[in-house]
């Protein structure tokens, strides 16, 4: 399941969150965004109740952009108990995810 996270529900959803979070920072009129939409959609059903992953509009939701130091993207931060602990940024091949999020499983 692709989560959407806002500022609503950032605090219970990613910070208090019991098992890591992808929080995919992006914008609608971002064209490399767009290419990793498909990606983070297939990982958030392979890792469905291992790891919440879903997205964030920048555009929606500024403070927590500026917050997190959000100043390119698509870019993607995992989440550990609350704390960030992995900063992807940029178009990345599938893989590369994978194998930061194997890290924190």
């Amino acid at each position: 399941m692709e989560y959407k996270f806002t500022s609503e529900n950032f605090e219970s959803e990613v910070l208090q969150s019991e098992v890591p979070v992808l929080v995919d920072f992006y914008a609608d009129w971002c064209g490399p965004c767009k290419m990793m939409a498909p990606i983070i959609a297939q990982l958030a059903e392979k890792y469905d109740g291992k790891v919440k992953i879903g997205k964030c509009n920048i555009d929606e939701e500024d403070g927590l952009a500026r917050m997190y130091r959000v100043m390119n993207i698509p870019n993607m931060k995992i989440f550990v108990k609350g704390e960030p602990v992995e900063n992807i940024v940029g178009a990345v091949p599938p893989e590369e995810l994978e194998a930061q999020l194997s890290k924190v499983l």
